[in-house]
Parts: structure tokens; sequence; C-alpha cells
């Protein structure tokens, strides 16, 4: 796996304050370049999944582990009802909370929608990646989150398939 972890407040602060302050070009990002910062809490070992399943489709991410993952959602604009166990952020500073799939990160980032915050798929669907339980599955959708706090569905997910 390509993730690197760090568990130093100094470095996640740091972080967290490039992801804030980036500068909100539309222009497409290249998979080649494309590094998340994924902010989990240690034990979430359904966010390792979801890291693994983004690295194994061409993302670079690195893992950090705050003392307070809310606080992060909630500093970054991640409003309760899109919230899910982790958080990820490009380097342009878009957001993918939760299970988000890497098709629909790759989709989103190669072409942002005006007034964008990220995607999200909220709460923890049985079968997203990171998920996956055998051949169970339930449908969910991926959430254009809105940077005036109001969302749409960016795609509804109706079985394990369209999600890779």
């Amino acid at each position: 796996m390509k993730s690197h972890v760090f568990s130093s407040l100094a470095a996640c602060a740091l972080i967290f304050t490039l992801g804030l302050s980036a500068t909100e070009s539309a222009h497409a990002q290249s998979i080649d370049d494309i590094t998340l910062n994924v902010y989990k809490e240690v034990t979430c070992g359904c966010c390792v999944g979801w890291i693994a399943h983004i690295d194994e489709r061409g993302f670079d991410s690195t893992v950090f582990h705050p003392s307070d993952i809310y606080a992060v959602k909630e500093e970054l604009g991640v409003l309760p009802k899109w919230q899910s166990c982790h958080t990820a952020v490009s380097k342009d500073g878009y957001l993918f909370e939760g299970h988000v799939p890497a098709k629909y990160i790759s989709q989103f980032l190669a072409s942002p929608p005006a007034n964008a915050l990220g995607l999200a798929v909220p709460g923890m669907p049985m079968g997203s990646p990171g998920m996956e339980m055998g051949a169970r599955f339930n449908s969910y959708d991926v959430i254009l989150m809105k940077k005036d706090g109001t969302s749409e569905v960016y795609a509804t997910v109706k079985n394990q398939a369209e999600q890779y």
C-alpha cells in the first residue's frame, strides 16, 4: 500500500491548512498526481479498506489521525448530514467524505462542478468500497456537496459492479 501514516498533530495541521488555502481552480488533475490526505480514526478498519481501494486505482494517500475527527470535518465544512467515518482532501481542496468509489473521485476531479465542495457517501453503506461483505450490497447515492450547504445526487450506485 502507498499510504504513509503521520500521527503528529503538527503535520496534520500543516496539511489541513494547505488544503483549506488551496486555490479554487477548475483545472482537471491527472490521476498520476492525485494525492489524497485522509483523516480517520486510528482504529477504523473500513477506512483502511477504502484507502486500499483508492490506492489500487492509482491514487496516492497520506493518512492522518487527528485527535478530534469531527472537529476536522466541521472545519472543512462537511455538514453532519454528509458525514461518514473518514474525510479525504485533494491538493485543490476538494473533499471526499466516506466510502466514495475511486471511479467517481476521478470523474469529479476531471471536471469539478461549479460551487462544489466535493463528494460524499453518508453513513457506511454495505458493499461500498471498504465496506465489502461478500455479495451483500445496499444501493446508495454519491452526494455532490456544495459550498453553500446544498447538495444533490451526483450518482446512484445500484450494484457492486457499478462502483468499479
